[in-house]
């Protein structure tokens, strides 16, 4: 098997290799120089092959890998890096991508644990609505594509303030009228943000709705400082998980319930989509006072909310001019009748009051 490549290795005679990033079971991350496009850098992932498998399972992997990840070259989304190229060298794969300056969310969340402190839930909620956002269209691929590994260390928050899902390590393509997935990139998700039904790994049936767990997991983890229970340890232990606001008091009701929704254990009491996760995460911003202070996050926020409240703010409107029609047509109604005034009575035996006396 070819040795890992050290910096100063130059990949497709093309992609210097700079520093190791990450590393894992099956491969490894590095940040490397373009030498084509000077000034470029870009974040490379390579796959090693199952150490034990034959010529014929190599080659399938091959072919499955070239396959798939042109399909991920073909994604474009500003959350997302940008898949620019992909080959092989030796017995190995590489997927070549956008390399995302910034700090991982990992690193932000420990660090505030670190203070004594929690990340502000407005903040965290910014994230969370940038994340549904690469979701969602990762999700409306044909086939949709899952990605199968989100956590805080997959997470970069860019000195501009955007968030980006970095690492495509996991990413499946869902096949739709079959019951299994078909993976690009070899490997496991990370215990604590892995749903139950992912632990059985290729053989496990997979659909959006594990995604929504591992993002669930993420944000408990952002808003509580730590991350949740394993899903085997809660399926052994039912309601052993605590609940965020058990931990972190100053969390909103409404954000913890769609939390907790999201990291139900069986996949048919969870959002079905991420469209529908999202709505309730971000229902409360709904009640805002002011659009005139409106942030740019909370403008996607409201309009999210818009978005899916769409039926029942068309139908108020429409009963609305119903009734300002009904108002502005009707006949006026006649007048009243004047009123009769009665006559004063005499008692019998009692003299008419004098005029004076009126």
């Amino acid at each position: 098997m070819d040795q890992a490549p050290v910096p100063g290795t130059v990949l497709r005679d093309r992609y210097k290799i700079i520093e190791l990033v990450g590393q894992g079971g099956m491969g490894a991350i590095y940040k490397a120089e373009d030498l084509r496009l000077a000034g470029r850098y870009c974040a490379i992932k390579e796959v090693r092959p199952e150490p034990r498998a034959s010529p014929s399972m190599l080659a399938q992997a091959r072919e499955q890998f070239y396959r798939e990840a042109s399909t991920l070259a073909r994604l474009d989304h500003p959350n997302l890096p940008k898949v620019s190229d992909y080959f092989s060298e030796g017995d190995c794969d590489y997927l070549v991508m956008d390399f995302v300056p910034g700090r991982e969310l990992k690193e932000i969340v420990d660090e505030a644990r670190r203070q004594g402190r929690f990340l502000d839930e407005k903040e965290v909620l910014t994230w969370a609505d940038q994340l549904c956002q690469a979701l969602e269209y990762l999700h409306s691929q044909d086939p949709p594509v899952l990605h199968r590994d989100i956590k805080p260390s997959n997470i970069k928050l860019t000195p501009a303030g955007a968030v980006k899902l970095v690492d495509f390590g996991l990413v499946k393509l869902l096949v739709p009228d079959d019951a299994r997935t078909i993976t690009i990139l070899q490997g496991r998700g990370t215990v604590q943000y892995t749903p139950l039904e992912q632990y059985g790994g290729d053989t496990g049936h997979t659909d959006v709705r594990s995604d929504i767990y591992s993002l669930g997991a993420t944000l408990y983890h952002l808003l509580t400082g730590q991350p949740p229970l394993d899903a085997k340890q809660r399926f052994l232990e039912p309601g052993s998980l605590p609940s965020p606001r058990s931990l972190n008091p100053n969390l909103s009701p409404q954000t913890e319930r769609a939390v907790l929704r999201a990291l139900e254990m069986h996949p048919d009491q969870r959002p079905s989509s991420v469209a529908e996760f999202r709505a309730e995460l971000l229902a409360q911003s709904f009640t805002t006072p002011s659009l005139l202070s409106l942030s740019a996050a909370d403008e996607r926020i409201w309009a999210a909310a818009l978005r899916e409240n769409r039926t029942l703010i068309t139908i108020a409107l429409t009963l609305l001019v119903v009734a300002l029609v009904v108002t502005l047509f009707s006949p006026p109604l006649p007048p009243p009748p004047p009123a009769v005034t009665p006559a004063p009575t005499q008692v019998e035996g009692m003299a008419s009051p004098s005029p004076g006396l009126r």
